[in-house]
């Protein structure tokens, strides 16, 4: 973002309350945490239920700040403060709103390709690879950690500047229309859905219907000259390119499938033979469950767009992936068939997806001072991206024990009870030597896992943190490993940190 007060003021519909001394001078980013300011942003006072942003508009001041923008007018000590820093303050009715308004107009001085990404699970790893691919081929503005709703979406937009070259939106959605909302004002040119899985499944009430809400992002594209990304192996993207009209459209189509099969199975029998594909050969995992494949990819050599009649020539590169679990190498080919979409080359793309490190809580291998490791996976959870983890977990090369602690998985609704039982039920059928079930709706995992006949001495029941690291606190050996996954809402961070430190 390169705006200055008076331009602010416009877009947003706001009106000056301490007017700058200089109303030309550029605010070159924006926050709405005051620990995070720098000098020349813009502070964005967002209201709480329990911290208000207006009550840290001087430390916003202090800290730098060439403007803030409040909706609710601000003690005279602060207007003070303010007019003798020489900054602006800009009062508008909501300054949630005015976040989307400012996006949506600095949107049209983003000449770069806006790339957006949804999917039920993987759709923050992807986006973390697709930008790790597209930094080693020119200027990248990704989504912050998971920054993914109505306020992320458009900081997203407005880090990035006129002449950044790619940038790479990632949209969360909550239920149906609020994808569509997202992309009124990020525009995106291409499109990508991971999956359709359970995710939200309580709000929607069935897969088709997610599907339908995650389409949102491809009926966006501009026609024509839109390129979707959609995944050969989920049952659900013939369904997708059923109620979008891509291909009506004429809209380019790219499959990506990670599950080892495509050439063989996938592509030719959903009838995807002639479109440009990614996907995976030779899947192998090591003893730290880091993926070793072939990277094939077919429709791109040729020029861009293919032409769907010529018999496209398979391209092949060796490729290692420094995150764990097979579920990655999906996540791995969709950000390569980005990168070559770009105009990248094999090579170059599988360096990058080499050099590429998970974030923080997301299949983290952490090694304890009790000589056991620590595989933090707490950041999210849902029932697909748990039975993922479980299945990367019981592929690493352990001397000791294997324990799984699990928590609850939310926004399941009404399938809650199925979901955490189904998920005990896998569990039961790994190779595991203790299952640790915490949170009310994760004794349903325990029920599951009962049921499905594991040991019941290999259970434990916990309800708290301090239930679960009294318990480990026992039974963990050197040599072992300890598997901490759950919805972020659980705090299961804590459980790392206590068995790490």
């Amino acid at each position: 973002m390169r705006l200055n007060a008076k331009q602010i003021a416009d877009y947003a519909g706001g009106t000056f309350a301490v007017r700058p001394i200089d109303a030309s001078a550029i605010m070159s980013g924006l926050t709405w945490d005051s620990r995070d300011v720098q000098p020349g942003w813009l502070y964005v006072a967002l209201p709480g239920e329990r911290v208000d942003g207006h009550d840290f508009v001087a430390a916003a001041l202090r800290a730098g700040a060439l403007g803030a923008l409040v909706a609710r007018p601000l003690d005279e000590a602060t207007r003070t403060l303010a007019a003798e820093m020489g900054a602006a303050v800009i009062e508008v009715p909501d300054t949630a709103a005015a976040l989307t308004d400012l996006a949506r107009a600095w949107r049209g001085h983003v000449r770069g390709t806006v790339i957006g990404i949804t999917g039920s699970t993987g759709k923050t790893t992807t986006k973390n690879l697709v930008r790790d691919v597209l930094a080693a081929h020119g200027s990248v503005v990704a989504t912050a950690g998971n920054q993914n709703n109505e306020l992320g979406v458009p900081k997203t937009l407005l880090s990035a500047d006129p002449d950044t070259r790619f940038v790479v939106v990632e949209m969360g959605m909550r239920g149906e229309g609020q994808l569509e909302q997202l992309c009124e004002f990020v525009r995106p040119r291409w499109g990508l859905v991971t999956n359709v899985g359970e995710s939200h499944i309580e709000l929607l009430g069935s897969r088709d219907n997610i599907a339908r809400a995650k389409a949102e992002l491809l009926c966006a594209l501009p026609k024509a000259s839109g390129v979707a990304f959609l995944n050969g192996s989920d049952d659900r993207s013939d369904f997708l390119l059923s109620c979008t009209g891509l291909e009506r459209w004429r809209n380019e189509v790219v499959c990506f499938d990670g599950s080892g099969s495509y050439a063989t199975q996938a592509g030719p029998e959903a009838g995807w033979r002639h479109r440009p594909a990614v996907w995976a050969e030779d899947v192998e995992l090591d003893g730290q469950g880091r993926a070793h494949f072939v990277l094939a990819a077919r429709g791109f050599a040729e020029g861009w767009p293919p032409d769907a009649t010529e018999d496209l020539a398979v391209l092949r590169q060796p490729c290692t992936l420094g995150l764990r679990g097979l579920h990655n190498v999906a996540n791995a080919c969709a950000a390569a068939a980005v990168g070559l979409a770009a105009g990248m080359d094999l090579a170059a793309i599988a360096r990058a997806l080499e050099g590429a490190l998970p974030e923080t809580g997301r299949q983290e291998l952490l090694h304890a001072r009790g000589g056991f490791v620590v595989v933090n996976d707490a950041y999210n959870a849902n029932p697909d991206s748990m039975r993922a983890s479980l299945a990367t977990f019981c592929a690493l090369e352990v001397p000791g024990a294997r324990i799984a602690v699990l928590g609850d998985m939310g926004e399941l609704g009404d399938f809650a009870a199925a979901c955490h039982e189904g998920i005990g039920e896998a569990a039961a059928a790994m190779p595991l030597d203790a299952l640790v079930c915490v949170g009310e709706l994760a004794q349903g995992i325990a029920d599951g896992a009962a049921r499905a006949g594991m040991d019941p001495g290999k259970i434990v029941r916990a309800h708290s943190v301090a239930e679960v690291l009294g318990e480990l606190e026992g039974r963990v050996q050197p040599g072992d490993a300890v598997l901490v996954k759950a919805s972020h809402f659980m705090g299961l961070t804590r459980v790392v940190e206590g068995l790490v430190s």
